[in-house]
C-alpha cells in the first residue's frame, strides 16, 4: 500500500512538472483555432437577424393562438360542469 501511495505521488508531481507545457500547447491551440474564424460581413449579419426576427414573431403568433385556445377550452369546460 505504501509503495501505490508513492507511486501516485510520484504521478501527481509530474503532473505538475508538465504543467507550464500543457498551458503553452493550449495556447497555441487556441491562437491556431482563432486564425481560423472570420467575422461575418454586414449583409450576412442582416439576413441572419430577419431570419431571427420573423421567426419569433411567428413562434409569438402560433403560442399565442394555442394559448387563446386551451383557455377559452378550459374556461368553457369549467363553466360547463359548474352549470350542472
Amino acid at each position: 500500500m505504501a509503495n501505490s501511495i508513492a507511486a501516485a505521488g510520484d504521478a501527481g508531481f509530474g503532473g505538475i512538472k508538465s504543467w507550464p507545457e500543457r498551458i503553452k500547447s493550449f495556447y497555441n491551440d487556441v491562437r491556431t483555432e482563432m486564425r481560423k474564424v472570420t467575422t461575418p460581413s454586414r449583409k450576412e449579419v442582416q439576413a441572419t437577424t430577419t431570419v431571427v426576427l420573423v421567426a419569433v414573431f411567428l413562434f409569438a403568433l402560433y403560442f399565442w393562438a394555442v394559448d387563446n385556445t386551451l383557455g377559452r377550452g378550459v374556461t368553457d369546460l369549467i363553466q360547463y360542469l359548474t352549470k350542472r
